[in-house]
C-alpha cells in the first residue's frame, strides 16, 4: 500500500514541530529569573528557585547553652580544644654584633636587669593550632583569594563569551562554503574519497570487549576524572567584597625597628678660594610643610691634614666613629617639602661673624700672592684661636639641596645636558637656577620616592653666610620655603665662595662597615679598622606606631 508525500499517518499529527532554539527560549524566560512561576490551579504564584537559610550565630548559641548542658556532637563546638595553643620560642635577631644595653648594666638593681632583657630575649610566640578553620582563613577571604588567583589561567566558557560563539558561527559557515582543493562538488563521489585520505582515524578502544572487574573500572574512572582536572576549584570563585567580611583579623608579625626610606648620603670634599683654618660640617634633614627638624645632624670633617694638625692637642685621640664621612637617613613620610640643610662651622674667635666670613667672600686663590701679608695675619690669627678655643665652635654659613630635584625623574640626570653627564653642578645665579627648577617643581611634585631613584653626584657652590650669632629655625624655614620659588628674600644674603661636593644615593640594603645611631656595629662589619658609614636616627614628622624592640 502506497502513499502520496502529503499523506501523513496519524500518529505524526501530534508530534511537537517546536524546534530546540524555541525550546531554550522558553525555559529562559520561565526559569531565567529569581522567581519561579508555577500554576496552581489557574493561578501563577512566584517561588523562590533557593531557600536562604540563616547561618547559626555560633556567639550567641555558646552564650545561651552552657558546655555541660548541651549533649551531643554539637558539645565539643562550645569546649575549648585542649590542643589549640602552642608555645614556640623564635630567636631575636640582633642587627648588631654587641647587643644595644646599658655599660653599667652589671652594677644596676637586679630588677632593672629584668626590665631591660625584654631588648635580648629571645621571642614567645603563642600559636593557635586550629586557627586556620576559623573565617580569617577561609577561602572565600578577599586577601587570600585574590593571592590564589595570581596563578590561575583565565577561563572562558562559550555560553559567556557571545562574541566568541558569533565568531565560530562564521568560521563554521565559511568552512560549508569553502570547496576542496580540486574544487570538487561536496556530495560528489569524489569528494568523499579525498576527506578520507585527509582525516584521521580516532584512537583505538584497547580491551573494550574484554570482562573487566567493578573495582579496576572504579579505579580507572577515578583516575580519568583526575586528569584535566583543575587544581584548585575554589580559587576561580571571584573574591567578596570587603564590606562582605565576615571578620577582619591577621596575624601579627614579629615585632621589628621601624625604618623608613632610607638614603645615603657621602660627602667627599670640601673647598674655599683660600685655605685659613679648620672647617666642619653638619648634615640634617629638615621638613618645611611640617616645620620640624626629621632627623639628627650628621658630623663631618673634610679637612686637611694640616689643618686638623692645628687641632692635636684638643684631640689626641680621636675615635674611628669621627671619621665618617657618609650617612645614611631614614625618612617615614617622604614628601616634597623634605630639605637637606648643611650648615658649617669655624673655631670660635674674636669678633663678629660678618668680620669673621669677610675674607672667605673677597679673597681669591689667584690673588693670593697680592694679599700674602694679610692671609698670613690670617693664619696666625686662626692658630692662635685654635690653640686658645679649640673644643668651641661658631656657626659660619649654610646651604640646603631640596631632595625633590634629586629624586624626581624629571629632575634627575639629563642625557642632553652637557653639564650633567657626569655630575648636576649648581652655576649660575640663585634665581636663575631656582626659575628653571621652579618649572620643574609644577610637573614633579607628586612624584617623590626615596626608595628608587639614579644616585646624585651635586657640587654645591652657593652658600649663605651666617647672619646673627645664630640662625633660629623659623628663618630657616622661611628661607626654605623660598627656596623653591625666585624669591628677592635670598638675594638679601651675601654668597661665601665654596665647593661641597656629595654624592646622593638610595641607601644599600645591607651597607658594610655601618654605625648604628647608638655607635653599635651593624653586621655585617667585616673590619673594625675602615672608615665607617653612619645611620642617623630619625625624627619622624608623625607619629610612628611601633613596638620599641631595640634599647636607647
Amino acid at each position: 500500500m502506497t502513499s502520496t508525500a502529503s499523506e501523513r499517518r496519524a500518529f505524526a499529527h501530534k508530534i511537537n514541530r517546536t524546534v530546540a532554539a524555541e525550546v531554550r527560549k522558553q525555559v529562559s524566560r520561565d526559569y531565567g529569573s529569581p522567581q519561579l512561576s508555577k500554576k496552581r490551579g489557574g493561578a501563577h504564584h512566584p517561588l523562590p528557585l533557593t531557600e536562604v537559610a540563616e547561618p547559626v550565630d555560633f556567639e550567641e548559641y555558646v552564650s545561651s547553652h552552657a558546655p555541660g548542658v548541651e549533649p551531643g556532637p554539637l558539645r565539643q563546638l562550645m569546649e575549648f580544644p585542649q590542643d589549640d595553643l602552642e608555645l614556640l620560642q623564635l630567636d631575636k635577631e640582633c642587627t648588631t654584633l654587641e647587643p644595644a644595653l646599658p655599660e653599667e648594666e652589671d652594677s644596676l638593681d637586679p630588677r632593672v636587669r629584668d626590665a631591660l632583657a625584654v631588648y635580648t630575649d629571645d621571642w614567645l610566640v603563642i600559636q593557635r593550632k586550629y586557627q586556620r578553620y576559623s573565617t580569617t582563613y577561609t577561602p572565600h577571604n578577599s586577601e587570600r583569594q585574590r593571592e590564589r588567583q595570581r596563578g590561575l589561567v583565565k577561563q572562558t566558557f562559550e555560553l559567556d563569551d557571545a562574541a566568541s560563539n558569533e565568531r565560530q558561527d562564521d568560521q563554521d559557515d565559511a568552512k560549508r562554503r569553502s570547496v576542496s582543493l580540486d574544487e570538487t562538488p561536496r556530495g560528489s563521489w569524489a569528494s568523499s574519497i579525498f576527506d578520507l585520505k585527509n582525516s584521521s582515524p580516532d584512537a583505538l578502544l584497547p580491551s573494550v570487549l574484554e570482562r573487566t572487574a567493578a573495582e579496576d573500572m572504579d579505579h580507572r574512572n577515578t583516575e580519568a576524572r583526575l586528569q584535566g582536572r583543575h587544581s584548585d576549584l575554589l580559587g576561580l570563585y571571584p573574591p567578596p567584597d570587603e564590606d562582605e567580611a565576615v571578620e577582619r583579623c591577621s596575624v601579627p608579625e614579629v615585632p621589628k625597628e621601624h625604618c623608613g626610606q632610607r638614603i645615603m648620603v657621602k660627602c667627599l670634599s670640601l673647598k674655599f678660594e683660600i685655605e685659613i683654618e679648620p672647617i666642619f660640617g653638619t648634615l640634617a634633614l629638615y621638613d618645611v610643610k611640617e616645620k620640624k627638624k626629621i632627623s639628627e645632624n650628621f658630623y663631618f670633617d673634610l679637612n686637611s691634614d694640616q689643618m686638623k694638625g692645628l687641632l692635636k692637642p684638643h684631640t689626641p685621640h680621636m675615635a674611628i666613629s669621627t671619621l665618617a664621612r657618609s650617612a645614611i637617613f631614614s625618612i617615614t613620610y617622604p614628601s616634597a617639602d623634605i630639605f637637606l640643610v648643611i650648615k658649617l662651622e669655624k673655631v670660635l674667635q674674636q669678633g663678629d661673624i660678618g668680620e669673621c666670613c669677610e675674607p672667605y667672600m673677597v679673597m681669591k686663590e689667584s690673588d693670593s700672592l697680592k694679599h700674602k701679608e694679610k692671609l698670613d695675619k690670617l693664619r696666625l690669627q686662626a692658630e692662635q684661636s685654635c690653640s686658645r678655643l679649640g673644643h668651641f665652635r661658631m656657626p659660619f654659613a649654610w646651604t640646603a639641596i631640596h631632595l625633590l630635584n634629586i629624586v624626581s625623574s624629571v629632575g634627575g640626570l639629563d642625557r642632553s645636558d652637557p653639564d650633567s653627564d657626569s655630575e648636576r653642578k649648581s652655576h649660575g645665579t640663585w634665581n636663575e637656577r631656582k626659575k628653571k627648577g621652579f618649572e620643574r617643581m609644577s610637573i614633579a611634585e607628586d612624584v617623590c620616592n626615596f626608595a628608587t631613584f639614579r644616585p646624585a653626584t651635586l657640587t654645591v657652590t652657593n652658600f649663605f653666610k651666617q647672619e646673627g650669632d645664630r640662625l633660629s629655625d623659623e628663618d630657616l624655614y622661611k628661607f626654605l620655603a623660598d627656596m623653591r620659588r625666585p624669591s628677592s628674600v635670598l638675594r638679601r644674603l651675601r654668597p661665601v665662595t665654596a665647593q661641597l661636593k656629595i654624592d646622593i644615593s638610595p641607601a644599600p640594603e645591607l651597607p658594610h662597615y655601618c654605625l648604628s645611631p647608638e655607635l653599635l656595629h651593624v653586621k655585617p662589619y667585616p673590619d673594625l679598622r675602615v672608615r665607617p658609614t653612619k645611620e642617623v636616627q630619625e625624627f619622624p614628622a608623625r607619629y610612628v606606631y611601633t613596638p620599641h624592640t631595640t634599647y636607647r
